[in-house]
């Protein structure tokens, strides 16, 4: 099943600037595939690096560590209620620059989930090349307010 940017924001509690999450193309019960579309109009190529532009390491991970929050928070029964913290980052390797026009494409994998913690596998791609991976654990806690 796929999930345009209207339902992801129905399920997550990120909104621009810090969405970077545009589509989600795939979910099963531990995997999840979730698309970034780079274009030049991002805030952070104005200064990351002008001439150059390279899409920040650190978002890349947030875009990869996002698709893994869209997986966890489909499979809770109601994720209006949940929000899932990201606890730590582990492994986590940058193998291609990643520029506007480019497709990010996730890959995250549900290792474990026990109790409300969990552990996350993931790999961004750009066509069929590796641009980063890492690994993930996070919490998932009920939402304040709801």
């Amino acid at each position: 099943m796929k999930f345009d940017i209207e339902k992801i924001i129905d399920v997550m509690p990120h909104r621009y600037p810090f969405l970077l999450l545009d589509s989600v193309e795939q979910v099963e019960d531990d995997m999840v595939i979730g698309i970034k579309n780079v274009t030049y109009n991002e805030p952070f190529f104005q200064g990351h690096f002008p001439g150059d532009p390279i899409m920040p390491g650190v978002l890349i991970i947030e875009s990869m560590v996002q698709t893994g929050g869209f997986l966890l928070l489909k499979k809770m029964g109601n994720p209006k209620k949940k929000v899932v913290y990201f606890t730590s980052i582990n492994k986590a390797k940058f193998k291609h620059p990643v520029r506007p026009g480019d497709v990010l494409r996730h890959e995250v994998k549900l290792v474990s989930f026990r109790f409300n913690f969990c552990k996350l596998k993931g790999k961004s791609f750009v066509g069929e090349k590796i641009v980063a991976e890492g690994e993930f654990t996070a919490a998932v806690t009920d939402r304040k307010g709801a």
